[in-house]
């Protein structure tokens, strides 16, 4: 589990350091939000354990591998959602635009 500890979250000027642990691997990140990355780490950690527990695979750089292309695919899948779903709100809009146009159209002529 990605673990960081108030005392490990450095801060300076302008970024805040953070040391995480990811699959038993400890890691300083830097970044403006150590909250934020500690979060990450721990997703990331909770994917590579996830794929170890699935393949009993014990090679790191192989289990990285697989988290990643787990975590790409999500990514993939969540955009393909949203575009669709952007396309099909903009569809229905124009719909209902299209819609109250002619009703106010209509409004105007009867009055």
């Amino acid at each position: 589990m990605a673990t960081a500890t108030k005392d490990q979250m450095v801060k300076d000027a302008q970024n805040s350091g953070v040391r995480v642990e990811i699959f038993d691997q400890a890691y300083n990140l830097r970044g403006s939000d150590p909250e934020y990355i500690l979060k990450l780490a721990e997703y990331v950690d909770s994917k590579m354990r996830a794929v170890a527990e699935a393949t009993n695979t014990i090679d790191t750089v192989r289990l990285a591998v697989l988290a990643a292309l787990n975590i790409a695919d999500e990514y993939h899948l969540l955009k393909r959602k949203m575009e669709g779903g952007g396309s099909e709100s903009s569809s229905r809009t124009r719909q209902l635009l299209k819609a109250l146009d002619e009703v106010l159209l209509e409004s105007r002529r009867a009055g």
